[in-house]
C-alpha cells in the first residue's frame, strides 16, 4: 500500500469515528444536490469534499477558495458534493441549536414576512453576545459561469449583478426595497445586553407625527362636514383638507422611494451605470458600485439577526479560464471589491486551471507591474488553496457506474423486447453458436440479444477493480462517457459481422476503445506503419507480431516528426502508460489490430492519413537523395 492509499484509509477511518452528524452521512438536501453516500461507501472524492465543506463551515469570512484543477475534471460533480455536505452540516447545526436553545430560525414567511417589514421600518438590529454564539448557518449558493458573460466588456459587472439578483430573489424584492429606504445596518451592543432590537425613536416620532396630523386634518374636515353649526363655514373645511393633504403627501413621499427600488432593482441600476460610458470614466464610478454592495451586505447582516442564524453566500465561479485575460482581471477586481468589507459574508470558490489564470494575469496589459509573476499575485488573492487530487479507484468506479447507468435503460429495454419475441428458446443454442466453426444464421433479435450480453461483459471488465483496464480510463467524466458510449457501437458493429465468436472477446474490444480514446496519435502511427508494411510483401508470420514491436521499430521516425505532429501528439495520454498497455497488459497483435480497425469509430482516420502523407514525403526525399548521390558518383 502506497502513501496515497494509506492517507485515504486514515481519512476514511477518521470519518467513520466522527460524530453521527457528519455531513458525509447525509441524505438528499433541499438544495437539490445528490446525497452524500453512507460511510461504508465513501469514495476518495467524498472524503476530500466533506473535509473541505467542514472547513468552510468553520472558516471566518470573507474567504477565497482556489479550487485548482489542471484539466477541469470532475468539477461540477465535486462542487455538488461540497454544496450538499455544507447544507447537511447546516441542518445538523440547526438541530443542535434547537436542542440547546429550543428556538428555530425565523424565516420570513407568512406572518413573519409582515413582522420583517415592521422591523425594517421601526427597529434597528443589535449584534449581541447571543447572536455571536449562534452556530446555525444557512448557505445561499450562487454558481456563476464566466463564459456566459465572456463576450461583454464588463464581465465583472455580470458577477456583481448576479449576486444582487440572487439575493433579491432569495429574500424577496419588498424587504430589500424597504431596507434601501428606511433600513438600518446592525450596531454592536455595548455591555452585556441581550436585547437584539432597538426602537428607532426618530422614525417612530416622524411616523407618529404624520399619523396625528393626518387624523387631525381628517377630524377637522369631518367636523366641518357633519356639524350643522359649522357646515357653512369654509375656513375650517379648507384647513382640515390642507392638513390632511399635507400629511397624505408626506406618506406618499415616504412610500415613493420604496416603489422606486421595487421597480428598479440593483441589477438594473448597476447595468445602467456600466452602460453609460461617461459615468464609467468618472472617478466615483467604482465608489458607487461599492456603495451598492455595502447596502447588500448590510441587508444580509440585518437578515442574520432577524432569522436568528448566520448567513453565508457561497459564490462558485466557473469557466473563468476560458475568458480573455482582461476579463479575468476584471473578475478578480470585482471579487476584491466585494471583499472590501472585512466581515463580508462571502465564500468565493474560484474554479480555475492555475496555469491558464497565471498566464492571463501576466499577459493582461492592465496588470503590468502588479502581476508580472502571476503565481505570486494568485497566492496573494487566494486565502484557501485546494488542488483537486488525482482520482482514486473508488471515485473512478463511481463515475464509471454513473456513466453505465445512461446505457442500462437501453440494454434492459432490448432484453425485454427480445424476451417478448421469444428469444428464450434460443438459449440452449448459445453454446453451439460459440463453439461451432461455421456461422449459424441468426435473426436480428438474436443478434441484438447476443450484443447486449457482450456489452454487459465489456462494461463489467471496465469497472472491475480486479481487472487492470480501469487504470487506463482517464479521470475526465466526459472522456469516461465517450468510452462508455463508444463500446456498445463497436460491439454491435462486430456482432453484426460475427466477429466476437472466435478470435476476439468483449474485454479486448473494451480495451481497444480505451486505447483509441487515450492515445489516438500513437495508435494511428502504428496502424499506418502496419499498413505500409503489409503493402510491401512482409514475411508470412508478420501478422503474429505485436503492435508494440511495430512502434519500437519505428519510434525513431515517429519522434523525428514531432514538430509536424505537435498538435496531434498533444491528444495522447501518458506515454509510460501506453508502453505498459501495449507491451504487458493488452499485447495486441497486428492481426487483431487489422480486425479491430474496421470497427473503430472513435479514432479520427484523418490523423492516419496525415501520417501517411508525411511518410510518403519522407520516402520521396530519401529516394531523391539516393538518386542525386548516384548521379554525383557517376560524374
Amino acid at each position: 500500500m502506497n502513501y496515497y492509499d494509506e492517507e485515504i484509509t486514515r481519512l476514511h477511518h477518521g470519518e467513520e469515528s466522527h460524530e453521527a452528524g457528519c455531513p458525509c452521512s447525509c441524505g438528499e438536501s433541499h438544495y437539490g444536490h445528490t446525497e452524500c453516500p453512507p460511510k461504508d461507501t465513501l469514495t476518495e472524492d467524498d472524503i476530500y469534499c466533506c473535509s473541505l465543506s467542514k472547513t468552510l463551515c468553520h472558516t471566518s469570512t470573507p474567504v477565497i477558495v482556489g479550487f485548482y484543477s489542471p484539466c477541469g475534471t470532475r468539477l461540477h460533480s465535486l462542487l455538488d458534493q461540497i454544496s450538499g455536505c455544507m447544507v447537511k452540516e447546516s441542518i445538523r447545526r440547526e438541530e443542535n441549536e434547537f436542542r440547546r436553545t429550543h428556538q428555530r430560525p425565523r424565516l420570513p414567511q407568512g406572518t413573519n414576512y409582515l413582522t420583517l417589514l415592521w422591523y425594517l421600518v421601526f427597529y434597528q438590529p443589535v449584534v449581541t453576545e447571543v447572536h455571536l454564539r449562534r452556530k446555525t448557518i444557512e448557505f445561499l449558493f450562487i454558481r456563476f459561469s464566466a463564459w456566459e458573460y465572456a463576450g461583454s466588456d464588463k464581465l465583472w459587472a455580470g458577477l456583481v449583478t448576479t449576486l444582487c439578483d440572487h439575493i433579491r430573489h432569495h429574500f424577496g424584492p419588498l424587504p430589500l426595497s424597504f431596507f434601501h429606504v428606511v433600513g438600518s445596518h446592525p450596531q454592536f451592543a455595548s455591555g452585556f445586553t441581550q436585547q437584539e432590537w432597538r426602537l428607532k425613536r426618530k422614525t417612530c416620532c416622524t411616523a407618529g407625527g404624520l399619523v396625528v396630523v393626518l387624523l387631525a386634518g381628517a377630524g377637522l374636515a369631518t367636523t366641518a362636514v357633519f356639524v350643522p353649526e359649522l357646515r357653512d363655514g369654509t375656513v375650517l373645511k379648507i384647513l382640515g383638507s390642507t392638513i390632511a393633504g399635507i400629511s397624505g403627501s408626506g406618506l406618499v413621499i415616504a412610500i415613493t422611494p420604496v416603489l422606486k427600488h421595487l421597480i428598479i432593482s440593483q441589477k438594473k441600476k448597476i447595468e445602467s451605470m456600466t452602460s453609460d460610458e461617461k459615468f464609467t470614466s468618472h472617478l466615483g464610478f467604482m465608489s458607487s458600485v461599492k456603495r451598492e454592495i455595502e447596502v447588500l451586505t448590510n441587508f444580509v447582516y440585518y437578515m442574520e439577526i432577524f432569522e436568528r442564524q448566520r448567513l453565508r453566500i457561497v459564490f462558485e465561479i466557473t469557466c473563468l479560464d476560458m475568458c480573455y485575460p482582461e476579463r479575468v482581471v476584471g473578475v478578480l477586481n470585482a471579487i476584491n471589491t466585494l471583499l472590501s468589507d472585512r466581515n463580508a459574508p462571502f465564500i468565493f470558490i474560484l474554479v480555475v486551471d492555475p496555469c491558464v489564470i497565471v498566464s492571463c494575469l501576466e499577459q493582461a496589459s492592465s496588470m503590468k507591474g502588479m502581476a508580472d509573476n502571476g503565481y505570486l499575485y494568485l497566492n496573494r488573492t487566494v486565502t484557501l488553496p485546494f488542488s483537486i487530487p488525482e482520482i482514486g479507484m473508488r471515485s473512478k468506479m463511481h463515475f464509471l457506474r454513473e456513466a453505465f447507468q445512461t446505457r442500462e435503460d437501453l440494454m434492459y429495454s432490448i432484453i425485454t423486447r427480445n424476451m417478448e419475441a421469444g428469444v428464450t428458446k434460443t438459449k440452449g443454442n448459445d453454446a453451439a453458436l460459440v463453439n461451432s466453426e461455421t456461422p449459424v444464421e441468426m435473426d436480428q433479435h438474436q443478434i441484438d440479444a447476443q450484443a447486449v450480453q457482450y456489452i454487459h461483459e465489456a462494461f463489467h471488465c471496465l469497472h472491475n477493480e480486479y481487472d487492470c483496464l480501469y487504470k487506463y480510463v482517464p479521470d475526465s467524466i466526459v472522456q469516461m462517457r465517450r468510452i462508455v458510449n463508444t463500446i456498445p457501437i463497436t460491439i454491435r458493429l462486430m456482432t453484426q459481422q460475427h466477429m466476437l465468436r472466435h478470435n476476439l472477446c468483449p474485454r479486448s474490444v473494451a480495451s481497444w476503445v480505451v486505447l483509441a480514446n487515450q492515445w489516438p496519435c500513437r495508435l494511428s502511427w502504428i496502424l499506418q506503419c502496419m499498413e505500409d508494411r503489409l503493402q510491401s510483401r512482409p514475411p508470412n508470420d508478420y501478422e503474429k507480431e505485436l503492435m508494440w514491436s511495430v512502434f519500437v521499430e519505428t519510434c525513431h521516425d515517429f519522434f523525428s516528426k514531432h514538430k509536424e505532429l505537435q498538435n496531434i501528439l498533444a491528444l495522447d495520454g501518458d506515454p509510460e502508460l501506453f508502453e505498459r498497455f501495449l507491451s504487458c497488459d493488452f499485447p495486441f497483435t497486428i492481426q487483431e489490430g487489422k480486425q479491430l480497425l474496421m470497427y473503430t469509430v472513435n479514432l479520427d482516420h484523418s490523423i492516419r492519413y496525415k501520417m501517411g502523407q508525411l511518410q510518403a514525403l519522407a520516402s520521396l526525399e530519401r529516394n531523391y537523395g539516393k538518386r542525386e548521390t548516384n548521379s554525383d558518383r557517376r560524374v
